[in-house]
């Protein structure tokens, strides 16, 4: 029986050993750890819209009071129309009350969505549905508005700039919903578990 050896140095020195494997750092049955990940790209692009839509709206409510004081005769009209024989002071106040429930429907959409972003960015569960809602509400006020408040020359942009406004929701809404989109909301949390870490997807 031979027993095998290290070679000699030449030096006469003792024989060198090899030194041992490094252990790994982590194992397969490693805990899982949460990491942080960019988004998909649908999900960025989701949400570049969202921010355009809220230019477009901020805009939209700007507009809508600076031209509040010639309106208010032309709400008055419509109303006349559609009950006459009244005080001309009863006119003056539903005017009033028809502009402000109008501009406050502009404004409360405007804080909704942008706090269902807030959410939708941090992955809570059903936010999709109270996002479609919003537009729903929107989409009634791009058709009610020429009736209403959409009157006379400084007025009839209104119903593009709420149809615009209308239009990047949707896009919004429809990026989404794209199947990496959609994954990525159910997962709710990055997790890494063992020595690799999880690609982020791009679409």
């Amino acid at each position: 029986m031979t027993i095998q050896t290290n070679p000699t140095p030449a030096g006469g020195g003792p024989p060198k050993r090899e030194a041992p494997a490094r252990p790994p750092v982590r194992g397969p049955n490693a805990a899982p750890v949460l990491v942080k990940l960019p988004p998909p790209f649908s999900v960025r692009v989701s949400q570049f819209f969202w921010i355009i839509s809220f230019a477009v709206g901020g805009f939209t409510a700007v507009y809508f009071f600076i031209i509040r004081q010639e309106l208010l005769p032309l709400i008055a009209d419509v109303a006349k129309g559609v009950t006459q024989g009244r005080d001309d002071s009863t006119y003056k106040t539903a005017a009033d009350i028809v502009f402000w429930v109008v501009f406050a429907i502009i404004a409360a959409m405007l804080m909704v969505q942008i706090t269902l972003l807030v959410s939708f960015m941090g992955r809570r569960p059903q936010v999709r549905w109270w996002q479609l809602a919003t537009l729903a509400v929107q989409a009634l006020l791009v058709l009610l508005s020429p009736e209403w408040v959409a009157l006379g020359q400084r007025g009839e942009p209104l119903p593009s700039f709420l149809a615009a406004q209308a239009g990047l929701v949707l896009l919004a809404l429809l990026a989404s919903v794209m199947p990496k989109a959609i994954s990525w909301s159910a997962r709710q949390h990055d997790v890494r578990r063992g020595p690799e870490t999880p690609a982020s997807t791009d679409f």
